[in-house]
């Protein structure tokens, strides 16, 4: 695989041409991106992961000599890759399938935690992590829309770094979603309680429903609801991270009664009520 054809750049791009051209490709080929492609995006980030440090790019640029076998030209013969396995794995090494000789780095985990109101529109970030090896990782990617609290979002090629001639592990980006003063979340709906006086339950009423993105509505409670109903506003909702169709608005109505210590009131508030029995009986 040829990094700078994987990147769409010459080979005397700059780093700024670089990292422009990796966060285009990989929004644009983002597993969880409707028309993403995990095998591309695995390669944009093995190619960008290598030209963005100078010393694996020019030893990328200026290969050595490989031997076939083991470690150096006579390889290892006779060896027991067990013995190599209690070695390494001392310095971070993930031992994959021993019967071959897949060996790379350890992966590295980390929890990024991001607003509630982002979980509508996604997220470019710039992560700046520890690595094993004792060097900074850092991680130019975009949050898609519609992760939930818990995903994990893998960035291949971004983990530890510790044995240097080995392909580095992954990275797992474990994502926490900061609570919402006002809305929860269920799938991919949001959902609201909203409290009203029983009175304007009762004759009806309008009030103002904002969304976590500030989009404000009015919604129309009609005389005579009760206490529980739940309206819905269609679309509104988080988007879906595989199909993008957003979910929908739920406001569940709670009432308010009103402390009265006033006695007209209270006689008024009596009479109206024998009133209403005498009617509904």
């Amino acid at each position: 695989m040829d990094y700078y054809s994987t990147l769409g750049v010459s080979k005397n791009a700059s780093d700024k041409e670089l990292k422009q051209a990796y966060k285009k490709l990989s929004m644009q080929h983002h597993p969880d991106r409707t028309g993403g492609d995990d095998s591309k995006f695995k390669e944009i980030n093995e190619a960008y992961s290598t030209l963005k440090d100078p010393q694996k790019r020019a030893e990328y640029d200026n290969p050595q000599p490989q031997y076939s076998q083991g470690f150096g030209p006579g390889g290892f013969q006779g060896v027991d890759p067990g013995a190599f396995q209690d070695i390494f794995s001392q310095f971070g090494v993930n031992f994959g399938n021993m019967g071959g000789r897949q060996v790379r780095n350890k992966d590295v985990k980390i929890t990024y935690t991001i607003e509630f109101e982002e979980l509508f529109t996604g997220k470019a970030v710039n992560i700046q992590y520890n690595l094993p090896s004792g060097r900074k990782g850092n991680l130019d990617a975009a949050i898609p829309p519609g992760v939930k609290g818990g995903d994990v979002v893998k960035f291949a090629g971004y983990g530890d770094d510790s044995a240097a001639h080995l392909q580095r592990g992954d990275l797992l980006v474990h994502i926490r979603v900061k609570g919402h003063k006002h809305w929860t979340r269920e799938g991919d709906n949001i959902i609201a309680v909203k409290n009203v006086s029983i009175f304007d339950l009762m004759i009806g009423t309008s009030v103002e429903i904002k969304t976590p993105l500030g989009n404000g509505y009015q919604l129309r409670i009609p005389r005579g609801t009760k206490p529980g109903t739940v309206f819905s506003i269609a679309g509104q909702g988080i988007p879906n991270s595989q199909t993008k169709r957003p979910g929908n608005v739920h406001v569940k109505i709670g009432a308010v009664v009103p402390e009265i210590n006033d006695e007209k009131i209270l006689n008024q508030l009596k009479d109206i009520k024998d009133a209403i029995d005498t009617i509904t009986k």
